[in-house]
Order: C-alpha cells, then sequence, then structure tokens
C-alpha cells in the first residue's frame, strides 16, 4: 500500500489548522527565521499549536529551514531545530547541508527544492548524507521522477499547484544582484515578475514594458494518478505567503482529488492521514488567486507557459466589455456580454483585465446582472476587453463562514449485562480501541424498542473530531431489558467515550528515515558557502568561515559564464523565435532592458534552456 501524502502551506498557525481542517495530511511553515519566505514566521508556540491539531488526525508538520546559513548562525539554527522536535513537528525541510550533522536531530530531513534535484546523480547524493526525501524540481518531467525513484528509492515529494519561480530552484541570483536581497535568504524581490523591455543587438525593441520572465501558475490536478505511478507521494501546493482563502480553498480541491483517485485504485492507495472533511463550501480554484495555469515540462514538451501580460492574479474569465458609460466624474458603468449565462456578480467584486501598463484592477461597487458601476479608475478599459474576476465577494464570505469539519470515524460496540453494566467498546480508524465502561443505576425501560432506537440515535453522533458509529447493541440484562436512559445521560456517555480515545495519540504512518552513507566522498578542497549554492555540482557539507561578511547568494567567480538564473523557459519559443523548434531564421542577440538595467539572454539549445546573464 503506497501512502499518499497532501502537503499544504501555512503561512501562519491559523492557515495551518485550516488546511488540516479542509483534508491536508500534513502542512509545512516556517520557524521564526530561516525560512525561504522571510514574511511567513512563526512563533514556536505556534508551531506547537499546529502539532497538536494536526497530530490528532495523524497528519504531519514539517518546518521550513530552507534558506543558506551564515556560520555565526550555526548554533541559533540547531537550538530553533532542537526547540521544534520538541514542539512535534516531523520533519525538517532544508537546503544547507551544514544541517545534517547533528545527531540530536532525530526527526527526518527532507531536500528542499533550493537543492535543485532533477536527476538521479544529485537524488543519489542526498539520499547519501541521509535525506530521507527529496523535493524534486518543477521543471522535472514524469520520466525524470521515474528515474529519480527507481535509483534512490526515496519518498519523493513534488509541486503539483501554485506559482511557478522561472530558474531552477535555489540557482536564482537576480534578485540579489539588483537589490541585495537574496532569494537563498528569503528576501526575494520577484525580479521575474517585473516589467522589461525585450531589444536585440542592434537597439531594436521586439516587446515593450511586459513581465517577459513571468509565467503561469502551476496546475497539476488532472495529473495526480500520473504523478503516483512514478513514484510521488507528496503532493505539494505552493503558497506559504497566501491568505487563508487560497489554501483552503485549493486544499479541498486537492483533497478531493486526491480521495477519488483513492477511490478508484482503493487496493493501491491511501491516504497518509487519518479523518475525513465533510460540509462546508465546494472549492473552485479559479475562483482564487492564480495567472491562468500551466503543466509546464511535465510531459517534456514545451507550452505556452508566459504570463508576460499578466503577472498578477487575473482570476476567472467572465466576458468581454460591451459598453463603457460615464455616469459622473468619478463614476462609470460597465456592461458585459458574459461567457456564462450562470454568472452572478456580487457587490465588491475585484475585476481585472490587461491593459497597456499591465494589469489593471478594479473594484466593483455596484454590481447588478451583467453591469458593474466602479469608480472611475479602470483606466484604459474600452469595447472587446477581455475582463476577468480576482476576487469573488460571494465566494470569499462562503469560504469563511462555511467550514467543511474533519472527523475520524469509531465504531462501537455497546454491551448492556445484568445490573445494567454497559460496557463500550470503541475502535476508531487509525487503530485505536478503548473499553469504556458505565454503571447504571436506572429503572428498566418500558418500552424496549424506543429505548434502543434512543441509545442508538444518542451513540450514532458525532463528539468533539470524531464521528461515532454504532455497529452492535447486544444486551444479556435479565429478561433482555434495557435502562431507562436520559438523552443527556447518553450524551455524556458518548463526551466520554471521546475523552478515553483522546487519551491516546491518533496512529500516525511512518515517514521514510534516512541511513548517511559514510563512504560518501567530498570535494577535496575546502568549499565555502558560495560554492555550494552557486554551482550545483558541488553541493557538500561545509563550514562557511566568515561567511556573515559576504552576501550569501553571489560570487560571480564561481558562477558559470556569470549565470543569474538558468530555466527551462525560453523567451524566444513564447514568441515564436525558436530555431529548433519553430524553424524560425536566425535570431540577433537578445537583451532584456529595466530601468537602465540591460540583462543579455543566452540560449542553450542543446539542453533547451535560457540563462540570464548581466550584460557588461
Amino acid at each position: 500500500m503506497e501512502y499518499l501524502e497532501l502537503l499544504a502551506p501555512a503561512r501562519n498557525a491559523d492557515i495551518g489548522i485550516a488546511a488540516i481542517d479542509c483534508g491536508a495530511d500534513a502542512v509545512y511553515m516556517a520557524g521564526e527565521e530561516f525560512g525561504a519566505r522571510k514574511d511567513a514566521g512563526n512563533t514556536m508556540a505556534d508551531v506547537a499549536r499546529v502539532c497538536e491539531h494536526a497530530h490528532r488526525f495523524g497528519a504531519r508538520v514539517f518546518l521550513t529551514v530552507n534558506t543558506i546559513i551564515y556560520d555565526n548562525e550555526l548554533d541559533r539554527v540547531h537550538r530553533l531545530m532542537l526547540d521544534a522536535q520538541e514542539a512535534g513537528v516531523d520533519a525538517f525541510i532544508v537546503q544547507d547541508l551544514a544541517l545534517t550533522g547533528w545527531d540530536d536531530i532525530k526527526v527526518p530531513l527532507h531536500a528542499s527544492t533550493q537543492c535543485a534535484i532533477r536527476d538521479s546523480a544529485k537524488a543519489l547524493f542526498y539520499k547519501s548524507l541521509g535525506f530521507s526525501r527529496l523535493v524534486l524540481e518543477r521543471e522535472s518531467s514524469l520520466e525524470d521522477i521515474r528515474k529519480i525513484k527507481e535509483a534512490s528509492g526515496c519518498e519523493l515529494e513534488y509541486f503539483v499547484h501554485g506559482a511557478l519561480c522561472v530558474c531552477y530552484s535555489g540557482q536564482c541570483y537576480l534578485s540579489e544582484r539588483i537589490a541585495g536581497r537574496s532569494a537563498n535568504r528569503g528576501a526575494c524581490i520577484q525580479a521575474c515578475r517585473s516589467l522589461y523591455d525585450l531589444v536585440d543587438s542592434d537597439g531594436k525593441i521586439l516587446q515593450r514594458n511586459k513581465a517577459l520572465l513571468s509565467l503561469k501558475d502551476y496546475r497539476l490536478i488532472s495529473r495526480l494518478g500520473d504523478l503516483a505511478e512514478v513514484g510521488v507521494v507528496s503532493f505539494k501546493i505552493e503558497g506559504r505567503l497566501k491568505n487563508a482563502s487560497y489554501v483552503k480553498n485549493v486544499v479541498r480541491e486537492y483533497s478531493e482529488a486526491l480521495d477519488e483517485l483513492i477511490r478508484l485504485h482503493p487496493d493501491k492507495y491511501a491516504r497518509a492521514s487519518f479523518g475525513h472533511s465533510s460540509g462546508g463550501f465546494t472549492p473552485a480554484s479559479d475562483k482564487t488567486f492564480n495567472r491562468g495555469y500551466s503543466e509546464l515540462w511535465l510531459d517534456g514538451k514545451r507550452g505556452q507557459w508566459s504570463s508576460m501580460n499578466a503577472p498578477k492574479s487575473m482570476g476567472e474569465y467572465i466576458g468581454i466589455v460591451s459598453k463603457v458609460r460615464k455616469l459622473d466624474r468619478s463614476t462609470i458603468e460597465i456592461s458585459i456580454k458574459a461567457a456564462s449565462q450562470n454568472l452572478v456578480l456580487n457587490n465588491g467584486d475585484g475585476f481585472a483585465f490587461s491593459g497597456k501598463k499591465g494589469v489593471i484592477g478594479f473594484r466593483g461597487d455596484v454590481c447588478e446582472d451583467f453591469s458593474i458601476r466602479c469608480k472611475a479608475t479602470a483606466e484604459g478599459i474600452a469595447p472587446r476587453t477581455r475582463l476577468f474576476r480576482n476576487i469573488n465577494a460571494a465566494f470569499e464570505k462562503e469560504l469563511e463562514r462555511n467550514m467543511p469539519k474533519r472527523e475520524i470515524g469509531v465504531e462501537l460496540e455497546v454491551n448492556i449485562s445484568g445490573s445494567f453494566k454497559i460496557d463500550i467498546k470503541a475502535r476508531s480508524e487509525d487503530g485505536r480501541e478503548i473499553l469504556s465502561s458505565f454503571n447504571c443505576d436506572s429503572d428498566s425501560a418500558e418500552n424496549r424498542e424506543r429505548q434502543e432506537a434512543l441509545i442508538r440515535e444518542q451513540l450514532s453522533k458525532r463528539a468533539g473530531h470524531y464521528i461515532f458509529r454504532l455497529s452492535s447493541l447486544n444486551v444479556s440484562s435479565a429478561g433482555g431489558k434495557l435502562p431507562l436512559l436520559s438523552v443527556s445521560i447518553l450524551n455524556s456517555m458518548r463526551r466520554l467515550v471521546a475523552s478515553d480515545i483522546d487519551a491516546l495519540r491518533c496512529r500516525s504512518i511512518p515517514l521514510a528515515r534516512g541511513e548517511k552513507d559514510a563512504g560518501v566522498m567530498l570535494p577535496e578542497r575546502e568549499l565555502s558557502y558560495k560554492y555550494n549554492i552557486a554551482n550545483e555540482k558541488a553541493r557538500a557539507i561545509y563550514l562557511s568561515r566568515g561567511a556573515e561578511k559576504v552576501s550569501p547568494a553571489y560570487e560571480l567567480s564561481h558562477v558559470r559564464d556569470a549565470e543569474l538564473m538558468r530555466t527551462k523557459y525560453c523567451i524566444r519559443y513564447e514568441l515564436g523565435m525558436c530555431p529548433v523548434h519553430q524553424a524560425a531564421g536566425p535570431c540577433k542577440d537578445l537583451f532584456l532592458v529595466n530601468n537602465g538595467r540591460r540583462l543579455a539572454l543566452h540560449f542553450d539549445c542543446k539542453a533547451c534552456e535560457m540563462t540570464v546573464v548581466e550584460d557588461n
């Protein structure tokens, strides 16, 4: 049996708990520092709170310690990991190999996506260092994943939804070079979402003011079965900076899809935690933040991956503007030809369209039928404009008010013996068993059928995060009589049974544990942290002496051709200029220009990759 895990992001404790309630088998979050999203830190008390809630369902909590670490920070990182281990975290997601050397860290280590693992050799290297799970590059194809699984045998984690970095993970130095803010220290400025001009070597502007490095979002909800087939066991949702409504919505949608996959293959797959989420809102990922969707390189084929015209969230397409009418100096009315007659607009909805200055957003103050009244700030909107809704006010309220409830099923066997002793044997779906006994000083019920129905009804209800099912009721008392029990007494019994089950920790599916290979050969010369992150072939255990005095993410002498990023994405292909796939003619040298800075584009057609290099 292969246990499949839906892994959700948690910016904070409340979002982490909501993700578990919506069906996540695990969440990943940061402590107070050293997470690769600087604005998504959490106190250890909050980490412990998420662990407590997750462990009620056998779900897991992974702490991200996935920045490059300075030498003078090692003691602080070590202390944080020990505190997190004490708080109950189930694994650490790490990038820096200095964190593999502490024997008192007992929970498994997972190699972060920043480790840039995209082939079997790299996977075997990380396995030899004791990593039990590998978080693969998003650019990995199904065939790449299959080969890595066959070669390493490690647990494999793979992103299935959310924002895409244009660069191979952990290998981007553009933010650090432009603004001194390192992506490998959690401070990326997202330069890939900035607007650029595309200029050739003759100075001709081919594209003006476009987000030429911005990719669409990832969405693999229809490919979970393919991923499981090649060895992925953890399906990861990106978004540790996303809000609660985004996480709830996407987690619920993917949880339902994973349940359906397991329903189709009950002898092959099972969920990696317990309990089922029911009720609540109906998920729809198109209604929350997205830049359009892509499956990237999953099938080893190129496609249109760019969101250069819409680097921000566009949301769901709702129709074409048919008329724009000015009502007064500050208000306009927009009429639309709806893409669906079932479209319902709400006051407060947010809308977006692609204008000359990029994505333009505005709020609909009064929405009625297919008409929108708003402030006259929607500059450039005109008839024939394609209109999107990126905030659905009614749906956002539904996400907030109508949460699903996650409950663990419990089978009850009730035995009533002489003197009205009641033994309730309970067995939860995760395998916990308890026996709760009650002595009832009670008269006999005059109407046995009515009393039996009452017992069945009251004991087959919810208590806390359990839903009870009474599977058998056996009576061996004199004459088969039942005690006369009130609703309040039966409810009290049910709550006490739930309390007895809670006294036993929910069983959890064990995570794989790695083993170090003592025979691993390290590079002969001493490596600094700079070489470790700049040259992907040289990642090794190291001590970064004096690293706090130098930028953590960039050193030209160690970067091939002064690369600021290397990517599977290709601007020439996106614009129909590829000489390999599109039989385009010779192309002049190309450059990205932004605010006076020129970045040269190089094309490695043999590897089908593009590099971005600072133009000197």
